[in-house]
């Protein structure tokens, strides 16, 4: 990728405001508990310490004989069978010489110091002639105490968003339930006298309202509680009226619409007379418009109408400042860095957020790149970063967010 200098902004402004509209929140300072069961995606709230060792004591990683190593040795492999040893059972001692029937995750017999495989031994009349082979010298397929995890070990951290593996390791340490923080809870405001909900009659000049739903999924995919999508009435005293009662029963307001600088667009106007408004626009493409400020002391963004526009501020400025209410450790991952199978050789003053398909390990563009075509966002993969300033040639690497990773 290609670097032009610039004498007003620079490739890092983007990033850097992103990281303002972050560091402009705090985490909600609240935590409930909840059953494993009810955990799933929610965001841990205080580190979980593993109480003792896991596993707590050593045992058979697979099924085979325990014995002393140096008795299998010393005997040429061959042993009596003294008993057998099953998951679950009462701890026992290893008689010296002799050889056990373990079965996986049955404690290792004191005085055993080994298990070796089953396919490696021959039992004749009660007495097992075990094949010595080198990968199961002394120790093999033993798993000792705490290999898993030590006791005072960190099992979950506080703000890891918990997956099924981590309700598993939390179970597997006997936790019945863990600390979480409160979903954030959102507002979402709707903009524009010619939009139709669904299922109404379309009139003459009017279009279907589709960001309300896209946005509120978006939200909920993100751990967020939506409280409401409201539509609001494009005047200045209706915009503030529904501000206010939005801000007064969210930690974070939405609203889509209304942040241009057409006569009819209030938002911004309305949220200065509110509150503050700290960002007005970005150098980005598309959703320029987008604002960020706050209604009293509830943070708000103002998306752009356009559909796409919508979609990608909400994926990537709204969603780190969302991760950030939750107390999330990560506010958005790190994007890949992939080829591009595509070129744009003209520098622009604006960072673009281009809809791309992964074609193998190369990123194609998908047609149509308006900020109204919904349809070219459903057929991308994610999102392609253009620097400001930069130029970008057929084999360049450019930073790649999935949309999994931005919905995560």
């Amino acid at each position: 990728m290609h670097e032009r200098a610039t004498p007003t902004i620079d490739a890092t402004t983007v990033q850097r405001e992103r990281e303002r509209m972050v560091a402009g929140v705090d985490p909600i300072d609240a935590s409930e508990t909840v059953g494993l069961g009810d955990a799933l995606d929610r965001i841990n709230a205080e580190p979980l310490l593993a109480p003792f060792p896991v596993p707590p004591f050593d045992n058979a990683a697979m099924d085979g004989y325990a014995l002393r190593w140096r008795d299998a040795v010393a005997a040429g492999g061959v042993l009596p069978l003294a008993g057998r040893v099953v998951a679950g059972g009462a701890p026992v001692r290893l008689p010296p010489g002799v050889a056990l029937r373990i079965f996986t995750g049955a404690a290792i017999p004191d005085g055993a110091d080994t298990v070796v495989r089953q396919e490696l031994v021959r039992e004749v009349d009660g007495v097992l002639h075990v094949t010595l082979e080198a990968k199961d010298r002394l120790g093999a397929n033993v798993r000792p105490a705490g290999g898993d995890l030590a006791r005072g070990h960190t099992v979950l951290a506080a703000g890891r968003r918990l997956l099924p593996v981590d309700l598993g390791l939390a179970a597997s340490v006997g936790a019945t339930t863990v600390a979480v923080r409160p979903r954030p809870r959102v507002s979402v405001l709707v903009s524009g006298d010619e939009l139709t909900p669904p299922g109404e009659p379309l009139a003459p000049g009017a279009i279907f309202e589709s960001n309300g739903v896209m946005l509120s999924a978006i939200l909920r995919m993100l751990g967020a509680e939506v409280r409401a999508v409201q539509r609001v009435q494009d005047t200045f005293s209706a915009t503030c009226e529904a501000l206010a009662l939005a801000a007064d029963e969210a930690d974070l307001v939405l609203s889509s619409g209304g942040v241009s600088v057409g006569e009819e667009d209030h938002l911004k106007a309305a949220v200065r007379s509110l509150g503050s408004l700290e960002i007005d626009g970005l150098p980005i493409q598309p959703g320029k418009p987008l604002g960020f400020g706050y209604v009293t002391s509830t943070p708000w963004f103002g998306l752009p109408g356009n559909p796409v526009a919508s979609l990608l501020t909400c994926l990537l400025f709204v969603a780190p400042v969302l991760r950030r209410l939750q107390g999330r450790a990560e506010t958005l991952a790190p994007p890949y860095r992939l080829p591009a199978a595509f070129e744009r050789p003209r520098a622009m003053q604006r960072e673009a957020h281009l809809r791309v398909r992964r074609n193998g390990n190369t990123l194609a563009l998908v047609a149509k790149q308006g900020s109204g075509v919904l349809s070219s966002a459903a057929a991308s993969d994610g999102v392609a970063v253009v620097p400001i300033g930069a130029t970008v040639a057929p084999g360049d690497l450019v930073d790649f967010h999935p949309f999994t990773d931005l919905l995560a």
